[in-house]
């Protein structure tokens, strides 16, 4: 659909006798049809009929005045999901969707989101943006203030959650435009490339782990020796180790599917578990952001940057941790040694770090022939 409230966008619409759509709510639109220029509104009801109307009164000019006076006329008749169109900013609209996951028992969902807007959302100047007002450069002035400190693919995964949540708060009666905040993904490097991810080497580790807060540091070690996920192992119990294997579960796929694996820790990783679990109930989760609370994303990502920035104050050249890491880059540490320094087939690297062979080949290619090598000298061919 196109932006109708950009007036250079309306003027490239093509003329036609079908007025060009935009959605206002569920059932609810506006339309501009190109050539005599005129607005027009839309409502579909429950009995699905369509019914339109005229709106002759207002200049082609004024987007603000059809929209307001389409939006009325659609909740006169009931288009909306409330009796009043709502009018407020980004974060107004995101809390109502939070506040609708809630209503719906999906307490677990909200969480999740939550945790992507206060990193995203709530301390950027887009949160104080009409979304009635908010326009396409808006949204992507924003993401482009999330690029310096995330890789595409990351940036992707939390546009996707401010989308999901702006057009439902639309479908709940909030004004604004979804073409606004419809944005084309960033080409993910790591996919679309062929581009290798930011690797840490050890010597970036160790200085991290110093520099950071004491939960931090304890957070970003179990990343070290585990190769998990961050959300994963914010997410594990004591009651996930037993005392040699470390239960660990994301969840991946569209619909997405829990994936469970048993990550083997090494000895140091096993006398390192014993210690995060000493004296803790089962249930409690092994790793805390202040030693009661389990982490949450905006918080480690914002102790990982702390930490970075304290590293890079004191040092120059190489032993600076690169702009584009993140606590992710532990994950991706950790199978690059597997594979290159300890020799561990790809295979068995992917079981223990759930991921696939095909994103291995991708993102680590450079190591697999070594270690194939290795294997197949093993071999004593038949002659």
């Amino acid at each position: 659909m196109p932006d109708l409230s950009r007036k250079r966008e309306r003027e490239r619409l093509p003329v036609r006798r079908e007025p060009h759509w935009q959605r206002l709510a569920e059932g609810a639109y506006i339309g501009f049809r190109r050539g005599p220029d005129t607005w027009v509104a839309r409502y579909r009801g429950r009995d699905k009929l369509q019914q339109y109307k005229a709106l002759d009164s207002v200049p082609s000019d004024d987007y603000d005045g059809a929209k307001r006076l389409a939006e009325d006329w659609c909740a006169d008749l009931g288009a909306t999901a409330v009796r009043r169109a709502v009018r407020g900013t980004v974060k107004e609209a995101l809390e109502a969707y939070l506040s609708d996951l809630r209503r719906h028992g999906r307490e677990d969902a909200a969480k999740v989101a939550l945790g992507h807007f206060r990193l995203t959302v709530y301390l950027d100047p887009i949160a104080g943006l009409e979304l009635e007002s908010a326009a396409k450069d808006d949204f992507l002035e924003w993401r482009d203030r999330l690029l310096p400190d995330r890789l595409p693919r990351t940036v992707n995964r939390e546009v996707r959650a401010v989308v999901a949540g702006l057009n439902r708060a639309v479908e709940l009666g909030h004004v604004g435009s979804p073409a606004a905040w419809r944005l084309k993904p960033l080409s993910d490097g790591l996919e679309d490339e062929g581009e290798t991810a930011v690797f840490l080497s050890a010597e970036h580790r160790k200085a991290l782990i110093a520099a950071a807060e004491p939960h931090a540091a304890a957070f970003f070690r179990g990343l070290e020796l585990t190769g998990a996920r961050p959300k994963e192992l914010a997410a594990a119990t004591v009651a996930d180790y037993d005392g040699e294997t470390l239960r660990l579960a994301h969840r991946k796929g569209r619909p997405p599917k829990l994936r469970v694996r048993h990550v083997v820790l090494s000895a140091e990783g096993i006398r390192f578990i014993d210690g995060q679990i000493k004296d803790k109930p089962a249930k409690a989760p092994i790793f805390t952001e202040d030693g009661s609370n389990p982490w949450e994303r905006h918080t480690w990502a914002e102790q990982f940057r702390a930490a970075r920035d304290k590293v890079n104050v004191e040092v120059r050249g190489r032993d600076r941790i690169p702009s584009a890491a993140s606590a992710y880059s532990f994950r991706h540490a950790r199978i690059s040694e597997l594979l290159q320094l300890h020799g561990i087939d790809p295979l068995t690297v992917a079981a223990q770090t759930g991921t696939s062979l095909r994103m291995i080949e991708q993102a680590y290619h450079r190591f697999i022939a070594s270690a194939m090598r290795e294997k197949l000298g093993a071999i004593r061919e038949a002659t």
